[in-house]
């Protein structure tokens, strides 16, 4: 018997999923669907990649978003929360779980260290989402028009080769 006790790799999974009822990018992790699908056989390298990206966008939405977090009491409290952070986590993806958390539980609002009033919580969560979303569905889009740009000068180099 095996005393191995391993804690699953994270995932940016945040439970809600979309791409079950045919979304092209989760409304609840922002993935595309066929990461979504096929994230358990990617490597730690790809992994990191659909990361970064997700975080990239946190940041550029949240960090505008919230002007007087206080980025050390941020991670400290949500690590209170016991929330499972990556080593390489960004301040986008920290006030992203602070804001969530409060957003579940108003309460903690005034612990978080992201600089609002409770009554902020909801109508900053909900613009987020909004904003969220359409930065994530954008991208989705331009990655699937450089992938067709990039399949029709291929087909266009094989007639040429004919």
């Amino acid at each position: 018997m095996s005393t191995d006790r391993r804690i699953a790799s994270l995932t940016p999974c945040a439970g809600r999923c979309s791409t079950v009822f045919g979304d092209s990018v989760c409304r609840g992790c922002r993935r595309f669907n066929h990461e979504v699908i096929k994230w358990n056989t990617y490597t730690a390298e790809q992994q990191r990649t659909v990361w970064q990206r997700l975080d990239a966008q946190l940041d550029q939405i949240l960090i505008p978003m919230m002007p007087l977090a206080d980025l050390r009491h941020v991670e400290g409290f949500v690590l209170s929360k016991r929330v499972r952070l990556r080593p390489d986590a960004t301040r986008g993806r920290k006030l992203y779980h602070a804001l969530k958390l409060c957003e579940k539980n108003r309460h903690f609002t005034e612990e978080s260290g992201l600089g609002i009033h409770y009554k902020q919580v909801r109508p900053l969560w909900d613009e987020f989402e909004r904003r969220i979303l359409a930065l994530a569905t954008a991208s989705y889009d331009l990655a699937f028009l450089r992938a067709d740009g990039i399949s029709i000068h291929l087909l266009q180099s094989m007639d040429e080769e004919d």
